[in-house]
């Protein structure tokens, strides 16, 4: 079974920093693609930020310049480092991983709550 555990959530100002961190955990040899996504209260879940194992990046326009997402096949960790923060992104902070073999595998995290308010 694989297991997703993020933490680094928290209560933070307006232009602040957090680092979110995903632990994988179980039957993983390899994350071919990992992310980050987030969901605010009464919308949908929205992607933040993925990376491939070739590690190639890609943002959602509203946090590009501000997030870095990297990834560590080895130590099996996602990370989300979050600068210039802003109230808007407050939300919960899914980490996902992508596995495949013969099809490709699915598998979420709980989340992190991050609340960016003065």
């Amino acid at each position: 079974q694989v297991q997703l555990v993020e933490s680094g959530g928290g209560l933070v100002q307006p232009g602040g920093s957090l680092r979110l961190s995903c632990v994988a955990s179980g039957s993983i040899s390899v994350m071919n693609a990992m992310g980050w996504y987030r969901q605010a209260p009464g919308k949908e879940r929205e992607l933040v930020a993925t990376i491939t194992s070739g590690g190639r990046t890609n943002y959602a326009d509203s946090v590009k310049g501000r997030f870095i997402i990297s990834g560590d096949n080895a130590k099996k960790t996602v990370d989300l480092q979050m600068n210039s923060l802003k109230p808007e992104d407050t939300a919960v902070y899914y980490c996902k991983v992508v596995v495949g073999a013969l099809y490709w595998r699915h598998y979420w995290g709980q989340g992190t709550q991050v609340t960016v308010s003065s």
